[in-house]
């Protein structure tokens, strides 16, 4: 990646950050603590970018934001979880000790989000929320399937706000049911009223696919879930991990719809969106390795993407800023625009997994289960 192309991605991505602060900001005026944390919030996001920037000028790239997916364990066993098809050997997870240091070596780097997932990630919830306390100037979206979520952790999240549940819902009832067991639909929407009423800011995660598409872009469905408090919306495209689903990809003129309907919820509704990756467009391709994100799988290795579990480093015997110079993410950083996602399946990484399968031929790792 050449240093006028990282520096254009440094600009746009501090400036996407800052627009979606100060929209949702807006649309929590009402609130004034909730205001008042977002104002401090805008302010240390600019002193991250400052040392992000800062690290640019001395030849380290530091992306954005850090994906953590913290456990294997889960709660649930939804159909379609790229967690449970693509990490089939489990090493040991990663311990309190090493995840805290590693999120204060991302802070002190500039790294301002980190996006905790799984597994479901409250199965470790006492250690999120003691790491959160710690490093207030971090945003961390805690992205879960929201059953875990009780009360005693309800009250944490009054009192931390700078940790942030997503809570995955597939559509309606009967799409939400059929992927993650019977009677979620009703508990989630149950659990959404419950935020509302203890004032806590949440967001909801959709995976869309081509048989949702219709119920989770129609404005009805989203403005009853604004009703209920949700404020941030992620629309992740379906990504095939599984034979014999790849009828549920999106076409391009899907793609196009999705996009399209969320520019208008965008101008219309009093919530944010965040498409993924769609809204990569705007970045000038995948934001991957290292780019514009990270990914830290649940033994520490440090992968492109959750759906590229590649990786030719570990936070076990590396610091992360070692790991973050890693050849084989500065291979994919360096050819981001021959991954050029088509109709792969929402992906650019996985439309091209053979070409960045061959970025880690000299590898000792052993990757030969991933994308079989």
């Amino acid at each position: 990646m050449g240093s006028m192309d990282a520096l254009n991605l440094n600009a746009k991505m501090e400036q996407s950050i800052r627009k979606l602060l100060e929209n949702i900001l807006k649309d929590n005026l009402k609130s004034p603590s909730q205001a008042a944390f977002l104002v401090k919030t805008i302010k240390a996001q600019k002193k991250a970018a400052q040392r992000r920037q800062l690290n640019e000028t001395q030849g380290l790239h530091i992306p954005a934001f850090m994906i953590a997916s913290i456990t294997h364990q889960c709660n649930l066993n939804c159909a379609g979880c790229y967690a449970n098809a693509q990490h089939k050997k489990h090493s040991a997870e990663t311990d309190f000790k090493r995840l805290k240091s590693l999120v204060g070596e991302a802070s002190e780097l500039g790294i301002s989000i980190i996006l905790l997932a799984g597994g479901e990630p409250l199965v470790r919830k006492y250690e999120i929320m003691d790491i959160a306390k710690t490093y207030s100037d971090v945003i961390f979206p805690i992205f879960t399937n929201g059953l875990m979520l009780d009360d005693d952790l309800t009250e944490s999240f009054k009192s931390l706000r700078n940790a942030v549940p997503i809570i995955s819902i597939e559509g309606l009832e009967a799409d939400t049911d059929s992927r993650r067991g019977i009677g979620v639909y009703n508990k989630i929407r149950s659990l959404f009223r419950n935020l509302y009423k203890s004032r806590i800011f949440y967001g909801c995660s959709i995976t869309v696919n081509s048989s949702n598409l219709e119920t989770v872009t129609n404005q009805h469905f989203i403005q009853d879930l604004i009703k209920d408090g949700c404020k941030l919306f992620f629309f992740v495209e379906y990504v095939p991990v599984e034979a014999g689903t790849e009828y549920l990809i999106l076409n391009d003129h899907q793609k196009h719809l999705l996009i399209q309907r969320l520019d208008v919820m965008r101008d219309t509704l009093p919530a944010s969106f965040i498409a993924f990756p769609g809204d990569e467009q705007y970045f000038g391709g995948c934001i991957a390795s290292g780019r514009g994100f990270i990914h830290i799988s649940p033994e520490g290795d440090v992968e492109p993407c959750p759906f590229a579990p590649f990786s030719d480093t570990n936070l076990k015997d590396k610091t992360l800023k070692e790991c973050l110079q890693s050849d084989f993410l500065k291979r994919i950083r360096d050819n981001h625009e021959l991954l050029v996602e088509n109709q792969g399946g929402g992906c650019a990484l996985w439309q091209n997994r053979e070409l960045v399968k061959s970025y880690l031929k000299n590898s000792t790792n052993d990757t030969s289960e991933f994308y079989e």
